[in-house]
């Protein structure tokens, strides 16, 4: 068989949360100029390429993702991949402090990267057991490591521990998920990338990259491989995995 046919990911219909955002645009894009049917869930409404779906959804209201779902399966009857791929960055996001850590803060991040992703779930878990298909939840390294203070050190950037908590959460949500549902083949995996570069400031830009194996930081385009592996039947015996791509950051 061709390579091609194994990735081949055109004609199918694919929801991506956090669409707006710099993975999830790289994301859509890439999916909708090969061939599949991109639908869009974001609480904030930016233009996309021609052929995009968008659908409007506050994350932090569980009614909110259940309408949404339902309006997406009486529209388009099926799906073939979720990728969760939002996250939380509310005000004082960067608050790194524990001892005062606001609880609303906390809920904040919490509700958004980890219990709407299993709602997500829930609800579109339901709707791809009908012919099965793959779940894609975005995780990070610091839901397997901590982070590293002395990279946030005289910048303004911090990494809190209510997202360290999610993404941890979304990684053990995966594993459970994924044998769950693997009698009705719904293959569900994470993908964990790790400093994505977003025009960062100078000094956390040369502080990550001399802590880096591969000393750089990621490029956003650097995600598509891993996306149409697990979106395409190239991933068929793939469930339950996450898989890094950190250049090397939690190898050492």
């Amino acid at each position: 068989m061709k390579i091609e046919k194994i990735f081949n990911v055109k004609n199918k219909i694919i929801v991506i949360t956090g669409g707006s955002g710099l993975l999830g645009r790289t994301v859509s894009k890439s999916l909708n100029v090969n061939g599949a049917k991109v639908i869009v869930i974001d609480n904030k409404a930016r233009k996309f390429n021609k052929g995009i779906d968008f659908y409007l959804c506050n994350l932090e209201s569980v009614n909110e993702i259940k309408r949404t779902a339902e309006k997406i399966q009486k529209k388009y009857k099926s799906i073939d991949v979720l990728i969760n791929n939002h996250q939380a960055k509310p005000l004082g996001f960067t608050k790194v402090d524990i001892e005062s850590f606001d609880e609303n803060l906390w809920d904040q991040i919490i509700d958004i990267n980890l219990k709407a992703t299993f709602f997500l779930c829930k609800y579109f878990g339901e709707f791809l057991k009908k012919n099965g298909g793959s779940i894609i939840n975005f995780a990070s390294t610091y839901g397997l490591v901590s982070s590293n203070k002395k990279i946030y050190k005289d910048n303004s950037l911090g990494n809190p521990v209510a997202y360290t908590a999610s993404k941890g959460g979304v990684i053990s949500l995966t594993k459970y998920l994924a044998c769950y549902w693997a009698e009705h083949n719904i293959r569900v995996n994470c993908i964990t990338p790790h400093g994505v570069w977003n025009k960062h400031e100078k000094e956390f830009e040369e502080k990550f990259i001399r802590l880096s194996p591969m000393r750089r930081m990621m490029k956003a385009e650097e995600i598509l491989g891993l996306v149409f592996y697990l979106s395409s039947n190239a991933s068929s015996y793939s469930t339950g995995s996450n898989f890094l791509v950190e250049g090397g950051w939690t190898a050492w």
